[in-house]
């Protein structure tokens, strides 16, 4: 059968060159593998990925992509701001470039809907976190229409790993178990953007995880907006901890993570589950948001701090090694400075391996962004600084702590920026620190996917480093095996010809 492709109506008979796309992401997790979706439908739709830096050396074409897709976040501090800066910026380019094409997508685009297309009327497609699948067909509709389309629904279309998908690594994956949230924290607008909580069956999860393994993929982090409460949509309250164990069934998969959970619902069963499955991995993420009980419950945190400290407990009596990770937020509302003393005080008793720290400030559509007293930003900004110097002791301590220790590093691409000029080579280690270490004089590097045993011999304030290669190792991979075979298949060419169907449906060769 030879390979057919559908075109537009109106569209040219010609076969046209493929229209080039790039993605730019913001934010979470969830959003970098929606992004990887949507980078996915674009090239079953016909598009190629832009990439500036492999255009040939003389050549007159394009230095823009035709189509760029922004996938944002409405949590970070002054999304709307960098957004429209980026749109700001791309309006010039645009209009020397006709027929390039502007969409925005991801959280923001479900908060703020058609305001984007009247703050920035060059935008072609808005469209939100219920309908990524929609982008082929609204790019193609703005085009034959000549005018901007908005399409925002307020229930998912589709659960999103239904959707085709371009993997950014071969050796390392991410598989949603759920979207939405049930909570009602006060600070954070996610609820209103992704939903009420939608939960994927037990089969479906593991058939896709199973997939990946064969097509090479050694790690997959499972994603949720609270990964804990998985299965509350078919009433099985054990189903995260049994999800966990059954993933230690799947031959060839060698680690698991998952992100983030919540404490009011992390249950011992969990526990059991990371510290009696193998290759769930020794890292645990959970989200701290203030140590004062006052401020927990104003922020509408359904835990205290004694719950959140016997969880850390709990995870350490049962896995030793267990490098433990955290959220935390300085200055909400009516934060006191006794309350941002519990918080020092259960940084300290937690002793985080790392943080992510985050300065309050007000989103537009929470609880928290109307409550009285606000703090001063000089105060945020003097706590802020107070706690990030405990944490980095406290990073840097442990970090010490681990000279000396033997590790698996799961080799990666694009982690060590310094590492052609410290000759280097990177990767993650079982508990997900970042490990700098050195190759033994002479020897083959290992490929990004491939294992590689290494003794620390120092811990750096925000990764270790393994120069001494008396040990050093390499367990070559079915990962690597894939991320080599990446490298040798081309992209296809950008400037050449290809039938483009512009998310129609297309017929191929089986």
């Amino acid at each position: 059968m030879s390979t057919t492709t559908a075109t537009p109506a109106g569209a040219d008979d010609t076969v046209a060159a493929a229209r080039t796309y790039q993605v730019r992401t913001f934010g979470c997790q969830m959003n970098v593998h929606d992004s990887e979706r949507l980078s996915g439908l674009l090239e079953d739709a016909g598009y190629v990925r832009f990439d500036e830096a492999g255009r040939p050396e003389g050549s007159d074409a394009p230095v823009e992509p035709d189509v760029v897709v922004f996938n944002t976040c409405a949590v970070r501090e002054n999304a709307d701001n960098k957004l429209y800066g980026n749109l700001g910026h791309l309006a010039p380019v645009k209009e020397r470039r006709p027929g390039m094409q502007i969409a925005v997508g991801g959280c923001l685009a479900q908060k703020d809907r058609g305001e984007i297309v009247r703050k920035a009327p060059w935008v072609d497609v808005v469209f939100g976190t219920h309908n990524v699948g929609s982008l082929p067909a609204l790019l193609e509709r703005a085009r034959h229409n000549a005018e901007a389309q908005v399409e925002i629904l307020e229930s998912l279309e589709t659960f999103p790993s239904t959707l085709p998908t371009r993997r950014e690594s071969p050796y390392a994956a991410w598989v949603s178990i759920s979207v939405g949230c049930n909570n009602t924290c006060t600070f954070c607008i996610v609820p209103a953007l992704r939903g009420k909580e939608k939960d994927r069956r037990p089969g479906d999860v593991l058939a896709e995880i199973e997939a990946l393994v064969g097509e090479g993929v050694l790690e997959v982090t499972l994603l949720g907006q609270n990964v804990n409460t998985y299965g509350v949509e078919f009433g099985d309250k054990l189903a995260f901890g049994k999800l966990l164990r059954a993933t230690g069934g799947i031959e060839g998969l060698e680690r698991v993570r998952f992100t983030s959970p919540h404490p009011s619902s992390f249950t011992d069963d969990v526990v059991d589950a990371m510290a009696e499955t193998p290759n769930v991995m020794p890292s645990l993420h959970m989200p701290l948001q203030s140590g004062s009980d006052r401020v927990l419950k104003a922020m509408r945190r359904s835990y205290r701090q004694s719950r959140f400290l016997g969880i850390i407990d709990r995870v350490r009596s049962s896995i030793p090694d267990a490098a433990i990770t955290t959220d935390i937020i300085v200055g909400f509302p009516g934060e006191t400075d006794e309350d941002f003393e519990q918080t020092l005080h259960v940084v300290e008793q937690a002793r985080f391996s790392s943080a992510f720290t985050f300065q309050y400030s007000p989103r537009p559509g929470t609880p928290a962004a109307t409550m009285g007293d606000q703090i001063p930003k000089r105060v945020v900004q003097e706590r802020y600084e107070r706690l990030t110097a405990l944490q980095d002791r406290i990073t840097y301590e442990d970090n010490q702590a681990q000279t000396g220790r033997t590790l698996e590093v799961l080799v990666a691409e694009g982690e060590g920026r310094k590492d052609a000029a410290t000759r280097r080579l990177s990767g993650r280690a079982p508990d997900n620190r970042l490990v700098h270490f050195a190759l033994p004089e002479g020897a083959q590097a290992p490929r990004p996917g491939d294992v590689a045993t290494v003794t620390v011999t120092r811990g750096a304030p925000h990764y270790l480093e393994a120069d001494d290669v008396s040990g050093f190792a390499v367990r070559r991979t079915r990962a690597g095996d894939a991320w080599k075979a990446r490298q040798a298949r081309p992209e296809p060419e950008s400037t050449g010809p290809r039938p483009v169907g512009l998310g129609l449906p297309t017929l191929r060769r089986a």
